[in-house]
């Protein structure tokens, strides 16, 4: 960092302590570092607050020290949040409870990792001081809590005994019974007094997550090499919504805390829960709910449920045990079919015989498709998608009016260590909860791809300023191959310009670009050793078989992704052309790639297209490991253009095939003709902010975007999106040409 940037930081800092002068520097390294540009914006613009607020450096000081640290913990939204909270708390009587809090804030950041359980943290603290706070007349707090500067000393240690919610209930107690008695509350609040420790001692009856994270990782890493994140998450706050763990791309979630349930330790609760999980995430895969009525979407993730257990416990037996102790067993002809809905005891009758041989009950229903279940399961032959049919027919054997009733039994029904299998289920039906097509989508066996497992990514919400978990899935698989000689056709076609562009790569080219002899495969044949070959086989000798040989360079270390826009706009054709935009790109990728080729850089070449976020098309057209041939010009000659273009996920999942990559330098080339949008997207702005948060992830991956735009109009978005790295092609029909010179440059 020269002078001129660490002062143009040091003036958006508007504080003018001696002391943070002395270590500014090493504050703004480790948060650009840490944070994104926007988020460094609002580390400062903090510090700027709190510096107002006018309690002296301390406070100051300790902002600019720790929030990057916490912001990369919880997420950069703390920071704004934390700033926010010592404003609130400098407005009260309690700003002598600033230093404190900040001074415990990183601790409790580590018990508290997610911005949910930090927003709980903060609506505690608030809540403690409006409570205990004095007044003289009774209308406005004129005093400071007496308590409040105890309590936040001890925060951390408070949250390592219990969780978030048990925290709520000892501190509503202090409020309770000492408000009247500032010296006393003051005791209860510094662990002091004996009903104090004991309340505490009350509350601290679970297993806390905080403590069990690293043998709870270890169980995942080991038993199901699972590496992924858990995060925790607090029951206490909203008493009318209670839920069940869950997992996304995003890490596995689950309670920040388990009380012993039926002589089950909470330890053991979490590694069913986790087991559980696992087991989802190898076993089952997601399917289409828009067919499938509520009671047949439970019936269904109730046999599927048992299903992957049934799986877990023929590789680990042992499990059977916990599971049945954790898995209630309803009583037969305990629900009252004329006054209650009994679907949800029918269910988890079914699910408790599936799994306990010894179940004893005698409906000749239950006991049919526990012997189906089992058949099917015995054969080898079943899937999700199996099970939910096998649901749906139980369904329609066991349906009765009073499974209507709003009167629902769920009394011994709940299987709490189970997850609430939100990603078992995709929704394509026009007029789904979250959003109204505009179109509706059509979708059908041959829509299906034949390749790879969906993949799921957030999408960042400029309205909320926070990502959309698993909101996209994206289809991926090599596209579909046509006839390579069109391709050959066109470079034949463009002589005149790969003859010029020899000359320009003769300058690129590294010095020490050189050949690798005796290879089995390669990109040309080495004749001196394929003809030592074909002597030794007219011999009568084994013949070498390396008689390939390949290149490549130590100087310059590159790999490019080439990601093309195939909305359905690129069948246009051209302004003053008689081809479509599609055949221009067609032509200025085969140029590109014959240039990348020549050089010896590894490339990749990838198409989308999209259809709402339920179906981001993602099409390998050439692989990092794929030489420029017959069959990578077969699938570029094959290209269609089609739908709309929903950019920000496409690019993320272009930037993950980048990511493997081993190179110096990483490109994403963009080629696009218009802006970001989708046929369940409205507002105009939200894909346009998302791609925008999608080039920013890449530049903190190391990875340089740039676009190539082929839209008159694009400098009115494009820059937002791309900052400068961009281009804007007028005449596209002089696209072959200037993409592979606009490769050269950028790579020189």
């Amino acid at each position: 960092m020269n002078e001129e940037e660490l002062q143009t930081y040091r003036e958006q800092l508007r504080c003018k302590f001696p002391l943070i002068d002395e270590h500014f520097e090493d504050f703004i390294k480790d948060a650009l570092r840490r944070l994104s540009e926007e988020a460094v914006e609002a580390y400062l613009a903090g510090a700027s607050t709190v510096c107002m607020i006018g309690r002296g450096v301390e406070p100051v000081m300790v902002f600019l020290e720790e929030m990057p640290e916490m912001a990369e913990r919880v997420g950069e939204s703390i920071i704004q949040k934390s700033a926010d909270q010592v404003w609130i708390m400098s407005r009260s009587p309690n700003g002598n409870s600033i230093n404190p809090f900040l001074n415990s804030l990183n601790e409790v950041t580590r018990c508290l990792p997610t911005e949910e359980q930090m927003e709980e943290y903060f609506d505690l603290v608030n809540h403690l001081a409006e409570e205990t706070a004095g007044s003289i007349h009774g209308h406005h707090s004129t005093f400071p809590s007496p308590s409040l500067p105890e309590f936040l000393q001890r925060a951390p240690y408070l949250l390592h005994q219990v969780s978030v919610s048990g925290l709520l209930n000892w501190v509503n107690y202090g409020i309770k019974y000492y408000n009247n008695h500032p010296e006393r509350q003051k005791e209860y609040f510094s662990l002091e007094t004996a009903d104090s420790k004991a309340m505490l001692m009350k509350e601290r009856s679970g297993t806390l997550f905080v403590d069990s994270e690293r043998e709870l990782d270890l169980y995942m890493r080991a038993m199901w090499d699972n590496p992924e994140q858990l995060v925790p998450y607090s029951r206490g706050y909203n008493p009318y919504e209670k839920p069940r763990p869950y997992y996304t791309a995003d890490g596995i979630r689950i309670p920040d805390s388990y009380e012993p349930l039926n002589d089950i330790s909470g330890m053991n609760r979490y590694r069913a829960v986790l087991a559980h999980i696992a087991a989802h995430r190898e076993w089952t895969e997601g399917i289409i709910a828009d067919n499938f009525s509520p009671f047949q979407r439970h019936t269904a993730e109730i046999l599927e449920d048992s299903r992957i257990e049934y799986l877990l416990m023929q590789r680990y037996p042992g499990l059977r045990k916990l599971f049945l102790a954790l898995h209630p067993a309803p009583v037969e002809g305990s629900c009252e079919h004329e006054q209650e809905s009994c679907i949800r005891h029918r269910t988890a009758m079914l699910s408790r015989a599936i799994l306990d041989p010894d179940h004893g009950y005698q409906s000749e229903v239950i006991n049919d498709f526990v012997q189906r279940f089992h058949e099917m399961l015995e054969s080898g032959d079943h899937s999700t998608q199996k099970v939910a049919s096998l649901g749906s027919l139980f369904v329609a054997k066991t349906r009765r009016q009073t499974d209507q009733l709003p009167n629902i039994r769920f009394e011994n029904t709940e299987i709490s260590y189970r997850d609430d299998n939100r990603l078992m289920w995709q929704y394509i039906e026009d007029g789904d909860e979250e959003e109204l097509f505009e179109e509706k989508r059509k979708f059908s066996e041959e829509d299906e791809v034949d390749g790879l497992p969906p993949r799921h990514y957030k999408e960042w919400d400029y309205n909320s300023k926070s990502y959309r978990p698993d909101w996209v899935t994206l289809y991926e698989a090599k596209h579909v191959a046509g006839d390579a000689s069109v391709i050959d056709a066109l470079l034949e076609k463009h002589a005149g310009l790969v003859k010029r562009m020899k000359q320009i790569l003769d300058l690129l080219k590294p010095q020490n670009y050189v050949r690798i002899r005796y290879q089995e495969e390669g990109s040309e044949l080495d004749l001196d050793v394929a003809i030592r070959s074909l002597i030794d086989f007219k011999s009568g000798s084994t013949p070498d078989p390396r008689i390939n040989m390949d290149h490549r360079n130590d100087g310059r270390d590159i790999a490019v992704m080439l990601l093309i826009d195939l909305s359905e706009s690129l069948n246009q054709k051209a302004a003053g052309s008689e081809q479509t935009i599609l055949e221009l790109c067609q032509e200025a990728t085969s140029l590109l790639s014959w240039t990348i080729e020549q050089l010896g850089d590894k490339f990749a070449i990838a198409g989308f297209h999209s259809n709402s976020r339920h179906d981001v098309r993602y099409h390998h057209i050439k692989g990092f490991s794929e030489h420029w041939d017959d069959d990578v010009k077969a699938r570029l000659a094959k290209i269609e253009a089609g739908f709309s273009t929903r950019m920000g996920g496409a690019i993320r999942h272009a930037a993950h095939y980048l990511e493997g990559q081993k190179a110096d330098k990483k490109l994403l080339l963009i080629l696009t003709d218009g802006e970001p949008s989708d046929v369940d997207v409205e507002d105009e702005q939200l894909l346009i902010h998302d791609t925008r948060k999608a080039v920013q992830e890449m530049d903190e991956k190391g990875i340089y975007p740039y676009c190539i735009s082929l839209d008159p109009n694009a400098d009115e978005y494009v820059r937002d999106i791309f900052d400068n790295q961009f281009v804007v092609i007028d005449n596209v029909e002089r696209l072959p040409e200037k993409l592979p010179a606009l490769f050269a440059s950028l790579t020189k």
